[in-house]
This record gives structure tokens, sequence and C-alpha cells, in this order.
């Protein structure tokens, strides 16, 4: 059966994607494929690339043209991400950032400084919509399936060969959506099987931009559900979202607060 939002949130999601809209000047932190793509939809949509920055001209992290900017759209590396948003706040510029692996060391810092020290920062290990769409399943189903406990549930996350960190920040979002709702399982783990543990296995193909596949199995039958982005345009986009939102709000934001499903 399916489940319909409530009117006022289904509202509620409605206008924030309408009239979040607005004349912005962005700033490019990393220039790489994602980046050009972002750049792309956000000149479509009516906004100002005022400075872009990559591993060449570290620099113009100090540039009046970054300062100008309302926002940062950020995805860099899990090594260097860190490093930028201190830039880009000390530059009095608010952040969107879709790098993963950093959150491990610089987590409480982060959190930090965006809760008692005025920082900004829109975080979001996948801003594809379909994504949160899926996330949102995700969590309902894992609410559902607490119930049934001859079902054990498991990730597969398919990306491409240049990918850096394994799992995927994907894929920690979703273990950590079923974790919090499936009382039999305490801690996600790569390639692990043990009691307690929601395993996760990681395949590098091509250029795959981003399969996601939790099953629940049991000696009757397999529940699976599944997202399998089409490219990375659907990322672009909602990282341009993220922008537009962050624009008007402030402290630790995410696809959460953006979205209320």
């Amino acid at each position: 059966m399916a489940v319909l939002p409530h009117k006022k949130e289904y509202k509620y999601v409605y206008i924030t994607i309408i009239f979040f809209f607005k004349d912005m000047k962005l700033a490019l932190i990393g220039y790489g494929k994602m980046g050009k793509m972002i750049e792309q939809i956000a000149i479509s949509r009516g906004h100002e690339i005022v400075s872009i920055i990559d591993i060449d001209n570290q620099d113009e992290f100090e540039s009046e043209a970054f300062a100008s900017a309302d926002v940062a759209i950020e995805f860099t590396t899990p090594w260097t991400a860190y490093d930028n948003y201190l830039k880009a706040w000390k530059a009095g510029v608010k952040v969107v950032s879709g790098s993963t692996g950093w959150m491990k060391e610089h987590g409480d810092e982060v959190r930090k400084a965006c809760t008692e020290d005025g920082k900004t920062l829109f975080w979001a290990s996948n801003f594809s919509v379909g994504v949160a769409i899926f996330s949102a399943v995700n969590k309902y189903l894992a609410k559902i399936m607490n119930q049934f406990e001859q079902y054990d549930v498991n990730m597969v996350e398919t990306h491409h060969v240049h990918k850096l960190d394994a799992p995927s920040g994907t894929a920690i979002t979703l273990a950590e959506g079923i974790i919090e709702y499936l009382d039999r399982k305490n801690r996600w783990g790569l390639h692990e099987t043990a009691e307690g543990v929601l395993r996760i296995d990681d395949i590098r193909r091509k250029e795959v931009p981003g399969i996601h596949t939790i099953s629940y199995d049991s000696p009757e039958d397999i529940i699976t559900i599944s997202h399998d982005a089409h490219g990375r345009q659907g990322f672009a986009l909602g990282a341009v979202l993220a922008a537009e939102f962050t624009g008007k709000n402030h402290g630790l934001l995410t696809i959460d607060d953006m979205f209320k499903f």
C-alpha cells in the first residue's frame, strides 16, 4: 500500500524546491567533472560563478572575488575538504560540500564550528533528490523489518574505479539509517560478517556513477530496494539546490533540513 505524505508536508517540500530560488554569487571549490557540471546548472538557474578554486590556484581563497560569494560549493577529496571549509569560513563564505571521508577525523570540530562558532556547512554524502527519497524509504523499510527477525540485511555499493573511499559516503548514511531503526544491527562493517553487523560490500567497475542496493534475505524470500544513478547530473542539481537553501539558512545543515519527508 502506498503511503502518501501529509498534505502540509507535501506543501512544505514544494515550497522549499520552488521558492528558495534567487540570483546568487557562487564559488566553486574543486573543478573536476562534478565542478564543471555544477557550473553549468548554476548558470542555467540564473546564478553567477564569481570564483573557481582548484589545486593550482589556492591563493584564490584570499581574493575579493571569493569573499563576495554567498555560498561556496565544495567537491574535492577526503584529505583536503576540512581545510577548504576553514579557508572558506575565514573569508566569511558559507559552504555546501559533497566531499566524504573526512568526518571521522574532523566531525567534532565541524559540528562545534557550526553549532557554537556561527559557521555554516551544508553537508551530504549524496545530493541527488532520488537518493534523498531512497533514504527515506530505506529508513521506513528498516522500521518495518525490525519486527521480522528472520530477515538479515546487507548492502552492496557499486561505483566507478576512480572513487577514492570505500564504502561510499552514501552507503554509510544509508547504513546509519538502517541501524537507527533495526535493533539487531548495532554497527556496519565493510566485508564483515558478524552478529550485529550490517555488512557492506563495495564494487568498483568502469564509470558507474553509483548504485546502492539493500537486501533483506530470509529462508523464504528476499526483499530488495535499489537506487541506480544514470549520471552525475542529479548530484550536481542537488548541490545547486542545496546552495540555494543554504543562502537563507545557517548552521550545520543536511538533506533532512531541505526535504521534509
